[in-house]
């Protein structure tokens, strides 16, 4: 089928399941959607977190005003997959984009045991994303900052964000990463502005411009930063602040700078929704696309860091805050994976959610419900981390326990992570009836969505 085609019937398929359904009761109109996404930032990289060296009051102030998660997932331990997930709400395991996408070499190393699974270097168009769904439902909808679901050159611009329900896109690209936080930016999709300008300050401005034309009609936007993400930049001012810093929470001072720069930005725009009027009409969702770096940011008490399915690797911050609708100044244990953004998105402005979906919607959820308590959340890594040699598998957390299976030797781990939050104690032999359970649910899991699995090395003769 010709390229344009499957885009085509993508959006026709998106018309056609976008039957109206209740609102949510009290709401005049569908919510202003407005979802902030921070690169690489670490469960404990917020001070709200119980980072004592980090200040981020503005992010603080909207865990105030909101609901805190503290077991939040990412889909996976790096980027893309993640961000894939968001849109869709399919696990990467389904939509077979399991790793980061090729903007540079992927990494594997010498004399590997296993080789890994192959993965696609673009999201398809044959998948309706969260924007075409709005969209269609006649929501104006933005994409500001990191992408990462188009692949490498120019041949995959079909797959940026206005060929995915977008209507504006500053900034969407193949790169994982920018070549410098300042302008000149050099980055595909953002016109330079002004020389030395920082980029969290001009997409925060670009945020700020789209909701201001926008703010009579219902409004969807992605404000995904390239921050916190290499290379390690910030303003002259937070750098000499955070120089002196040797202590534990931070590894690197940069990486404090450029937190706290971040923070001041995301204040400006969460300040400018304020201005506009617009606070009880918008859901704010912030959280992030994967565990800290590794070197750079400080997971403890989490195990491991990106690029691992190590707590560190998975874990993440999420904040909502929806005024009437969700409660102000709370936290909740339940567990939440990026998949389930989509469905709540939907039901909160009204319409039908598709089947099947690999998430839930949270609305029950805000409200008090624990239904999604005890649901089995599963991850799948059977890729290598371009910076690390990491070990390929696959995870399933359900309850309070964790189970990580290794496919180099098939060696699992089992964790109980309310008593067990660092991932020290291995239960496998202690536990072997709930190890074997939770074994052979994932593997059920892996079969029913046709997860690609790592590759045999070829015996050299």
């Amino acid at each position: 089928m010709p390229r344009f085609a499957t885009q085509i019937l993508a959006q026709t398929l998106a018309w056609a399941l976008l039957l109206p359904c209740p609102m949510v009761e009290g709401a005049d109109r569908p919510p202003n959607v407005v979802f902030i996404l921070i690169d690489d930032l670490g469960w404990r990289d917020l001070a709200v977190q119980g980072n004592p060296v980090l200040h981020t009051p503005h992010v603080d102030r909207l865990a105030s005003e909101g609901l805190r998660f503290t077991d939040a997932y990412a889909a996976s331990p790096v980027c893309s997959p993640t961000r894939a997930a968001i849109l869709t709400g399919l696990a990467p395991a389904r939509i077979q984009i399991t790793n980061h996408l090729p903007d540079r070499p992927r990494f594997t190393p010498d004399d590997p045991k296993l080789l890994p699974a192959k993965t696609l270097d673009h999201l398809p168009a044959e998948h309706t994303t969260i924007a075409e769904r709005l969209q269609a439902a006649g929501y104006a909808t933005g994409f500001l900052g990191k992408w990462h679901l188009s692949g490498p050159g120019d041949g995959l611009a079909i797959y940026e964000p206005t060929a995915q329900g977008f209507d504006l896109n500053i900034g969407g690209c193949s790169f994982g990463g920018p070549p410098t936080f300042f302008d000149p930016y050099r980055i595909p999709n953002l016109p330079d502005r002004k020389a030395g300008e920082y980029l969290p300050d001009r997409l925060a401005d670009e945020a700020l411009g789209f909701m201001k034309r926008h703010q009579k009609s219902p409004f969807f936007f992605c404000l995904w930063n390239y921050t916190v993400h290499w290379p390690m930049e910030a303003p002259e001012s937070y750098l000499k602040k955070y120089a002196d810093h040797d202590g534990p929470g931070l590894n690197d001072p940069r990486y404090g700078a450029m937190i706290e720069a971040m923070d001041a930005a995301i204040g400006r725009v969460l300040q400018g929704i304020d201005d506009l009027g617009l606070r009880e009409d918008t859901m704010v969702i912030f959280t992030s696309d994967n565990g800290g770096f590794s070197g750079v940011a400080d997971n403890r008490p989490l195990r491991d860091a990106k690029g691992d399915l190590y707590e560190g690797g998975l874990r993440v911050p999420l904040i909502v805050r929806w005024p009437k609708h969700v409660p102000a100044g709370k936290t909740s244990a339940i567990p939440v994976v990026s998949m389930d953004f989509y469905p709540t998105i939907l039901e909160a402005a009204g319409l039908k959610t598709p089947a099947p979906l690999d998430g839930h919607s949270l609305l029950p959820t805000f409200a008090g419900a624990t239904d999604l308590k005890n649901r089995s959340l599963y991850f799948h890594y059977p890729n290598y981390a371009w910076h690390r040699s990491n070990r390929l598998g696959s995870a399933i957390r359900h309850g309070s326990h964790k189970l990580i299976e290794r496919f180099d030797d098939g060696s699992i781990e089992l964790f109980d992570l309310a008593k067990d939050l660092s991932e020290k104690k291995n239960l496998a032999d202690a536990k072997p009836d709930l190890a074997s359970k939770l074994r052979t649910k994932l593997q059920t899991w892996r079969r029913e969505v046709k997860a690609a699995m790592p590759r045999p090395v070829s015996k050299k003769k």
